[in-house]
């Protein structure tokens, strides 16, 4: 941790670098007037780095913030690593709402929240993705607890340093979702409430729900059509296999269990990412498509993201805590046995850091799960019907309004459903529970 000596040197360098490169200026010392935002934050005790940053959105003022963290908060001698905040300043007293990031930080703008609220935002960015990293990571202390309680300090500081009587709200998206419930599991009380969007909440590592969402999704027209061109990638396997050598050739792209066992991945990923993005059925290719419009569907579809190795390199934190702590999924072979000769469901071990492996931990999920159904409040989720990760989705028990606790699911929507994609009358009773918490 840095010393005050350390702290007192590091705002006065910082102060006179402001003073030189934006049009803020120093006219007195900090003891002998109100101190500016930018003095109150790098007086807290973990903040290492801080830059102001041009403004953006409709903030005043925009920081970039580096926290100083444990490696494992019940274990200090690991060491610390830095984890990356942005915080968009509005006013003092004004709410706040934390974008809790299930992975990096990938813009400093407003999101829906702070946005529609003209308020605060204060952005985490997840540990252990881009650079809130240590220099060698010891996957173990990658669990919801130290997140958890990653973003309980973070929360903590800011507030007593900027925003004591301001109104926090945390809000995540997908596994920004995860991350928020998780955060308010077990910090319940560190913020007034939360805002979740599309996010799981899975029982198991496969969690089977998924295969029973995805035989009953849209009608059985649509789940045929989504089914017939996975039959046809099978039947053009051959062809889409050369144009998908040509492309990682042309790309330099590489799959850890070569591109063979790539193209059959991304083809029963197909029907997942078809209805958690919201594809159009009307765009799936018939029967006499060449294979090149077959691969170019395919692709537009599912992408090369999740299965190339550069990309499972970028996403081995979010791998290595679907594999151990928060669930993810598994892809049924049994339709398509014929082409691929096996009824075995493909699995994602194949994910994990090099060496290491995990048994999962039901445990913090069923946590969570318990959290929700007793004692949790003030939260509000926002799911798509269609999208396929509504398949584990929260499920509130009855009365669950009685402790402020409610779900509002978009007809036919995706993974993309927010609250402006609601009819006026949805957007208007959902605001005006946010409103309410905001008193």
């Amino acid at each position: 941790m840095m010393t005050k000596f350390r702290i007192a040197l590091y705002l006065w360098i910082s102060l006179l670098i402001v003073s030189c490169t934006t049009t803020q200026t120093v006219v007195a010392p900090a003891s002998s007037v109100t101190q500016s935002v930018f003095e109150k934050l790098a007086s807290i005790e973990n903040v290492v780095r801080l830059e102001k940053r041009k403004a953006t959105s409709h903030f005043d003022e925009n920081y970039e913030i580096w926290f100083e963290q444990p490696i494992d908060h019940s274990n200090p001698a690991k060491g610390t690593f830095l984890q990356k905040v942005y915080l968009g300043f509005e006013g003092n007293t004004l709410p706040v709402f934390v974008e809790l990031q299930g992975y990096g930080i990938y813009t400093e703008k407003a999101g829906e929240l702070a946005n529609h609220y003209k308020a605060n935002q204060l952005t985490i960015e997840h540990r252990y993705f881009n650079n809130s990293r240590p220099d060698v990571i010891d996957w173990n202390t990658l669990t919801v607890a130290n997140a958890a309680k990653d973003q309980a300090a973070i929360i903590s500081s800011i507030k007593n340093a900027i925003y004591p009587n301001a109104k926090f709200i945390t809000t995540g998206i997908s596994k920004g979702c995860q991350t928020t419930m998780a955060h308010r599991r077990y910090f319940p009380d560190n913020v007034d409430a939360s805002v979740c969007y599309v996010g799981p909440l899975n029982y198991e590592r496969e969690d089977p729900r998924v295969y029973s969402f995805l035989k009953n999704v849209g009608t059985a027209e649509e789940r045929a059509k989504v089914q017939a061109f996975q039959e046809l990638c099978f039947e053009n396997r051959d062809a889409l296999l050369q144009i998908l050598k040509d492309t990682a050739k042309e790309k330099g792209m590489t799959w850890e269990f070569g591109e063979e066992k790539a193209l059959d991945y991304s083809i029963l990923e197909y029907s997942f990412a078809f209805w958690q993005w919201g594809a159009k059925v009307d765009n799936i290719p018939g029967r006499d498509a060449t294979p090149e419009e077959i691969y170019k569907q395919l692709i537009n579809v599912v992408g090369y993201g999740f299965f190339e190795e550069k990309s499972v390199e970028d996403l081995q934190p979010y791998f290595w805590a679907a594999l151990t702590e928060q669930g993810i999924y598994g892809y049924e072979t049994a339709p398509f046995k014929k082409y691929m000769g096996t009824d075995e469901v493909y699995k994602f071990e194949w994910a994990f850091p090099d060496g290491i492996t995990k048994a999962y931990n039901l445990k913090p999920m069923q946590e969570i799960k318990s959290f929700l159904d007793t004692s949790a409040k003030k939260m509000l989720f926002i799911y798509g019907e269609y999208d396929a990760w509504s398949a584990t989705a929260v499920e509130l028990e009855k009365n669950a309004d009685k402790r402020e606790m409610y779900k509002f699911v978009k007809e036919k929507g995706d993974h993309t459903t927010r609250i402006k994609t609601f009819s006026p009358e949805d957007q208007k009773r959902i605001y005006a529970i946010i409103d309410s918490w905001l008193k």
